[in-house]
């Protein structure tokens, strides 16, 4: 008797996909955290001025905001594994030119090239674990994912300075490009994508061979959903960009010291990173609107009420909150794009839907900074407030409105 093979499906574990998913995104946040506390010393240093060191930063965010429709063409017609190390590639090339110039605007150009990175590395790890992660693990993945940025944004600025302190501003250049080669090294390894169990229905498969989606038709179907869910999604991409000016400039504000104002930052950080995947979880396990919902409430009950703390154990409590409420956000943006992206045309979908995100990651600081200009800091502040709470109504509203089209259009097929 011929013997019997055994076609039951591996279960699927996150640990199995952990180096090589949540590596090059742990490595990524790590170099871009070791440049971005020296991106404006270093202007300063080719001979800006103030204002024009802070546009440096501006620049990066502007060259990520630019190039979400770029990047998901290249994600296209690449691949999300090759788009990933050619991201990393890029990164280091830009932080190379930034570091070794001696021209302004040759560093504006760097800065501008990092921004470019970013863009593609995000749109295309998004990309790759919408497909290979099935639904009911996928926003713990987008939650980790997002984790593993935050917690290399956060230790990468300390091992840059262990190296300035040897090497001067150019050592943290040299960290951060070690660390993205790294990156693409372990991107190179990733394995080739399978689709997730909810994606290997023959319609799908009929869809991707037969469909040619354009931006026009993604724009076309898919409207109702940019201009519902989306502006949620932009609300919480303007406060989540607000957030991180808010707490130090408010401790100026009461006048701590920067020591201080830089230790409460650190421990918001550090309360956002120990709360990541028990949130994901929850998504999966309840559904999005219980998380994120929750999150943009507690982000805007403590940026109400930061305008009246006075001290630094008050202004801890209302960062830590803060905090809290972003963390538990985390990949939250990603996972409800994740959601409603349509495997004909994914990449196209994560474009428009991460422009709408750096979109309201823009607008979010320019409107503290008019409100503070024109009426106070802490009015900036408490506008804030009521933009997360803006930003939970929407998401409360649309999130299983625009669940329950997307099983109706499925339905259809």
């Amino acid at each position: 008797m011929a013997p019997t093979t055994d076609l039951t499906p591996e279960p699927f574990s996150l640990r199995g996909i952990a180096v090589s998913a949540f590596g090059p995104s742990l490595l990524f946040g790590i170099g871009e955290g070791a440049i971005l506390p020296v991106i404006p010393l270093t202007a300063r240093d080719l001979g800006a001025s103030v204002a024009q060191a802070a546009l440096m930063v501006t620049l990066i965010g502007i060259g990520s905001m630019v190039s979400n429709i770029p990047a998901s063409l290249i994600t296209l017609h690449r691949g999300e594994r090759w788009a990933i190390v050619a991201a990393a590639v890029w990164c280091a090339l830009a932080m190379a030119l930034s570091a070794w110039t001696d021209h302004l605007g040759l560093f504006a150009l760097g800065c501008f090239m990092i921004g470019m990175s970013q863009a593609v590395f995000s749109l295309a790890r998004q990309s790759y674990l919408t497909e290979a992660v099935p639904p009911e693990f996928r926003a713990r993945a987008m939650s980790t994912l997002g984790g593993a940025m935050r917690v290399g944004l956060f230790i990468g600025p300390f091992i840059a300075a262990l190296v300035i302190h040897h090497f001067g501003l150019t050592g943290a250049y040299g960290v951060g490009i070690g660390a993205l080669i790294v990156a693409a090294g372990v991107a190179a390894r990733i394995p080739d994508l399978v689709p997730a169990a909810n994606e290997t229905q023959p319609h799908a498969v009929a869809a991707s061979i037969t469909a040619k989606p354009s931006f026009r038709s993604i724009l076309r179907d898919h409207h109702r959903l940019f201009v519902t869910l989306g502006i949620g999604v932009l609300l919480v991409s303007a406060v989540r960009a607000t957030r991180q000016a808010v707490i130090p400039l408010w401790a100026d504000h009461i006048g701590l010291a920067p020591s201080v104002a830089a230790l409460i930052y650190g421990v918001a950080g550090g309360v956002e990173m120990l709360v990541f995947y028990p949130a994901g979880k929850v998504m999966d396990q309840k559904g999005r609107r219980w998380v994120a919902v929750p999150s943009m409430i507690t982000m805007g009950i403590p940026l109400l009420l930061m305008p009246f703390t006075h001290g630094a154990a008050t202004l801890l409590l209302a960062a830590s909150l803060i905090g809290f409420g972003n963390g538990i956000g985390s990949g939250m943006v990603m996972t409800l794009g994740a959601d409603h992206s349509p495997r004909t045309g994914r990449a196209h979908f994560l474009g428009v839907w991460r422009l709408m995100s750096d979109i309201g990651s823009s607008c979010g600081p320019t409107l503290l900074s008019f409100l503070a200009a024109t009426l106070s800091l802490g009015a900036g502040i408490a506008a804030t407030g009521l933009i997360a709470f803006a930003a939970a109504a929407q998401l409360a509203y649309w999130i299983p409105r625009a669940h329950a089209a997307r099983q109706a259009r499925q339905r259809v097929r």
